[in-house]
Parts: C-alpha cells; structure tokens; sequence
C-alpha cells in the first residue's frame, strides 16, 4: 500500500514530481504506526471482491499492494492458487501470521505494485482493496495489473471515492499539509472516468458498483486515537505538525467524522463510501 499523497482534485498535475522520493516516503508513512490494527476491519471489503470477481477454486490469484492480506485470505478461503505482494515487509508479515493462524496457503512476495516481478500474463485474476489507488504513478500502476493479468481474465478493485468519508479524510489531511505538487489524487481510482482511462485500452469491459465499508468504533475519539496511533499516514501527519496544527487537524478530523456520523448516541457508525471495481482483459 501506498500513503495518501495529494488533495481530491480531479485536475491532472501540472508539474513532474520526484516520483522516486514520493515512493520513499509513502513507504515511510506505512511502515509506520501498524496499519493492520486498521486493515483488519475491512475483511469484508475483500470478501465481497471476491464474490464480484466470481472466483473459482483453482484460479491463480494476485493480491497487489495487499497489506495485511484481505483480498489474498478471502481468496485463498475460496481454494484460489494466492500470491500476495507489498512493498511493505512488516504488512507482509502481519498477513502471514493470519494465514498461518488459519492454515491457508498463500505465497508471499515483497514487490512494487508499479514494478511487478511476474511475466506477462501471469494470473487468471489480479486484485487490490485499497492499496494500489495510493501508488504515485497511476498509469504505471494500472498498466502492470494489466500486464500479469491472462487475457479474458479479470481486475477487482476497491478504492475509496472522492466525497466518501476516507476521500474526505485525505482531503482534510491535505489542507493541514499540502502534497508534493504534480501527483495525481489516489481518489480518482474511485472515479469512473478515470477508471476509463486507465484501462478501457485493453478491457473487454468495466463494471463499477458504489459500496460502503461501515466504520464502527466506540466513539468519534476512539477511533482518532485508533487511527492517530496506527494509520501511518495520519500518524505522519500530526508528527510533521506543531502542536498548534496538530489541534487544528484533530479538530477538523472531529467534524468531519459529526458530518458523517450516523450513530445516534457517542458511538461511531461512519459509513464510507468506495467503488468496487471489476475489469475483465480483453
């Protein structure tokens, strides 16, 4: 997985970063904190992809930028030949744990989700929830899905949307620290148009639903110090504030969570929105 690192703009960048030093620190922010402490509560997300995609027992499936491992578990639950990849080892090592703990057979590999060290044509199925959207190259990224995917077989995706409560997060994280100039929002991975460029050059077609994963935590302040304390790109941030900016951002992270907080008592039920996505290769 890869950090957030730009406002949700849907405009294209107007300059060319340093796309080497943005990877690096992503793969600070995430070796950061714990980001399974987080990535687990989304299991559902992954099981759910896998039944968009369809999948059958036997198929060789590619878990990218698969952090603790959703996707990759849920796919191996379902008899599916697994190799997860990150470029994270501390995730990877998180998500063997879990494999173990369930005896599951699943390879894991350390690699970049721009640089995929895997023939062409490698896998019946490839697969990525909220990990390969944050890659700083997006045609790169997209392109590579495309390349060790067979033909005739299939991309599943789950990426946060723009106006969703993550899309805002990251929005709000930008405005506290803008990022570096010239990189593609990761939101417009949520965006179908977007989606349309990426792959319609080489899709037999694309289906995208509107879903929403359901934040649940005891209250508004639970989950902050959850995500302050674990979520590596948000722990960078307030590290990178003073403690004046620190208590600006907690405070608009509060308001943000009351807009979208449906609970009805002090707890948190924040549903947010993201687009799973399903391509089939031509």
């Amino acid at each position: 997985m890869a950090a957030p690192t730009a406002s949700m703009t849907q405009n294209p960048p107007s300059a060319q970063p340093d796309l080497t030093a943005v990877k690096a620190r992503q793969q600070g922010a995430w070796s950061s904190g714990d980001y399974a402490v987080v990535g687990t509560t989304l299991q559902i997300v992954g099981e759910e992809l896998c039944e968009a995609l369809d999948l059958r027992a036997g198929q060789s499936v590619l878990d990218v930028a698969a952090g603790n491992g959703n996707v990759a578990l849920a796919a191996a639950r379902r008899w599916c030949d697994v190799t997860a990849t990150d470029y994270v080892p501390a995730l990877l090592d998180r998500a063997r744990e879990r494999a173990a703990a369930e005896r599951l057979a699943i390879r894991f590999q350390e690699a970049d989700a721009e640089a995929l060290p895997f023939a062409d044509d490698s896998f019946d199925v490839v697969v990525s929830t909220f990990g390969v959207m944050f890659t700083p190259d997006q045609d790169r990224a997209a392109a590579e899905l495309l390349r060790v995917c067979r033909h005739g077989g299939k991309i599943g995706l789950a990426n946060w949307t723009p106006d969703g409560f993550i899309g805002q997060l990251f929005k709000t994280i930008g405005r506290h620290l803008p990022p570096p100039a010239g990189i593609r929002s990761p939101a417009l991975w949520g965006a179908r148009e977007r989606l349309a460029e990426l792959f319609a050059p080489e899709a037999a077609s694309i289906a995208s639903a509107q879903r929403h994963f359901v934040f649940r935590y005891r209250s508004p302040a639970h989950w902050l110090e959850v995500f302050r304390g674990y979520y590596g790109p948000l722990l960078k941030a307030f590290a990178a504030l003073p403690p004046a900016g620190q208590d600006a951002l907690e405070a608009d992270l509060v308001a943000l969570i009351a807009r979208f907080n449906r609970s009805g008592d002090g707890a948190m039920v924040v549903p947010s929105e993201y687009l799973e996505v399903v391509v089939t290769k031509a």
